[in-house]
């Protein structure tokens, strides 16, 4: 199975939960065993290739501001792309631009998604009974990219997925085990960095810049020492 297989039963989850008047948005990234999986909620409608008439990539953010911060301060961005994004109205985002920031991320070695791909008009949140019917194809796109570490952004979202209540100021730096399949990966809740946890945003950038130390830069050390012992 590959990742555009997934995308007619998000499709269809759309018409049932989601905005009639818009698409749904899917995820971004490396495909192929990311570094790290970020996990956000559900798009909304800001998001400008959530329009009918947009016909490039369906990723996560697009259009928008103020998530591009945290993706900077903690390395997987650059200060060049960053400013081109801050400089850019919503509709100036176009194909081309969008597919030059996804492959930055790209070779970054992170993969972004939602736990809910239907996107809404407003900014509200999805209810736990909507989230929980994106939870099996969630577990799908996991075992198909095979991320090496999952951030889950909230306590909705790190809740649902790890099935037990999650309150992330409790949890802070703390992992988790998630089973999908066989494979066993290692979850860690991060406090949601924007909408109406946009206070949050610096919390969430030193508790990602810490999982980045702790696990991605000693899993890169341990491969490197092995490959110099072949």
């Amino acid at each position: 199975m590959k990742i555009e297989d997934l995308k007619k039963e998000y499709d269809k989850l759309q018409l049932k939960y989601g905005s009639k008047e818009l698409d749904s948005i899917y995820n971004g990234g490396c495909e192929n065993n990311p570094n790290i999986c970020f996990v956000f909620m559900n798009p909304i409608g800001r998001n400008v290739a959530s329009l009918k008439t947009w016909t490039g990539r369906k990723s996560p953010w697009i259009g928008t501001k103020n998530i591009w911060k945290l993706f900077k301060e903690v390395g997987l961005l650059s200060e060049e792309t960053y400013k081109d994004i801050q400089a850019k109205k919503p509709k100036e985002w176009d194909y081309e631009f969008s597919d030059y920031v996804y492959e930055e991320l790209t070779n970054n070695k992170i993969f972004i998604t939602n736990l809910g791909k239907c996107t809404q008009i407003n900014a509200r949140p999805l209810s736990d009974e909507v989230l929980k019917k994106y939870l099996d194809l969630l577990f799908k796109e996991i075992d198909i990219i095979k991320p090496k570490v999952f951030i889950t952004f909230g306590n909705q979202v790190s809740s649902i997925i790890l099935n037990k209540k999650i309150s992330v100021s409790e949890n802070r730096k703390v992992c988790h085990e998630l089973v999908v399949g066989k494979k066993k990966y290692k979850v860690y809740p991060v406090y949601y960095p924007v909408g109406n946890g946009i206070f949050n945003i610096d919390k969430s950038i030193e508790d990602i810049k810490w999982i980045i130390d702790c696990e991605v830069k000693k899993w890169i050390k341990k491969k490197l020492e092995s490959s110099l012992k072949i």
